[in-house]
């Protein structure tokens, strides 16, 4: 798939990280990305050492324009003659006083895809107010899903509303090149990260809506002894997901402990769960993330970030 959008361009005015996550996934699809940036650069080149700048625009074309001057915005109206596709992620009216909108393009280019990402979308009472990663999981709904054993909301160190929203826009533009190419016509893309979030909680939605639960499927809600997470005997964590029968069965034979098979509904305040629960305790992470690797259970190690790369399933040949 590295040369599906092989002739397609995509002109990227996006700062930080939603909006340059989702162009770096054009690129990874075959589309050339000019990325424009102020004089100064993206901001983010400046935020904690520029990481979060170098990890998401690998392989665009970055070039700095002063969209405020004559020059570069006709320098801007150039570029846009010749692309098939525009992302932005200013706050909105940003992009209408420097002449740069969809209603100011359009007439200049009738076929561009036009997407502006943002928190809040571009109206309603809070279009205009700032955001970041932790409000959209806030107001979603989403960061009540992920509380500790106190029912404290915990602090994601992930920005998962920007990532989500970047594969949304994405998605988006994606449909809309495929339209763009079928019709000749452009179309214009408002994408709100809040939204993008709050489309993960449909399932919650639906349960809450017939009496059943406030947290979405009950059996995957940490409820049961058969689907958790449990401590090793070094104070590392291991996860199982032994939902179905067949993959308790595989867990409780495999540990030598078949008495357990029928306790796999068993909740999490049981003293079957206490006796699983010392079981995980009495071997070390190290001997547990071997098993995990033989026994069909749905038994996974929790990692760090950086170990994911020495995992079989990491190190394997794509």
């Amino acid at each position: 798939m590295k040369d599906a959008l092989k002739g397609v361009r995509i002109l990227d005015v996006t700062y930080y990280l939603p909006g340059p996550y989702a162009s770096m996934r054009l690129v990874d699809l075959g589309a050339e990305v000019i990325k424009i940036e102020p004089p100064e650069g993206d901001p983010a080149r400046y935020m904690s050492g520029g990481h979060v700048h170098q990890a998401n625009n690998r392989g665009k074309n970055i070039i700095r324009i002063d969209l405020k001057t004559t020059e570069g915005h006709m320098e801007m109206l150039e570029l846009v003659k010749s692309a098939d596709a525009l992302i932005e992620t200013f706050r909105p009216g940003v992009m209408k006083k420097l002449g740069l909108d969809y209603d100011s393009l359009k007439s200049l280019k009738p076929d561009l895809v036009y997407c502006s990402l943002s928190g809040y979308g571009q109206s309603g009472e809070m279009a205009r107010l700032g955001s970041h990663d932790l409000n959209y999981m806030a107001l979603s709904g989403a960061l009540d899903q992920l509380k500790d054993a106190s029912g404290r909301p915990i602090h994601p160190t992930n920005t998962f509303a920007d990532f989500t929203g970047g594969l949304m826009a994405t998605e988006q533009i994606l449909a809309a090149l495929l339209k763009k190419f079928r019709t000749g016509h452009g179309q214009y893309l408002d994408i709100a990260l809040v939204e993008v979030m709050a489309e993960f909680l449909g399932n919650h939605d639906r349960y809450h809506a017939v009496g059943i639960s406030e947290n979405g499927i009950p059996e995957i809600g940490g409820t049961r002894v058969s689907y958790a997470i449990y401590e090793t005997k070094d104070g590392r964590y291991i996860t199982l997901g032994a939902l179905e029968e067949k993959f308790w069965r595989n867990f409780c034979e495999f540990v030598g402990n078949p008495q357990w098979l029928e306790w796999g509904e068993k909740s999490l305040e049981s003293l079957e769960h206490q006796e699983i629960v010392n079981f995980f305790k009495s071997k070390d992470w190290c001997e547990w993330y071997q098993l995990s690797l033989q026994v069909d259970a749905c038994l996974a190690p929790v990692l760090t970030a950086h170990e994911r790369h020495e995992h079989p399933f990491f190190m394997r040949e794509k």
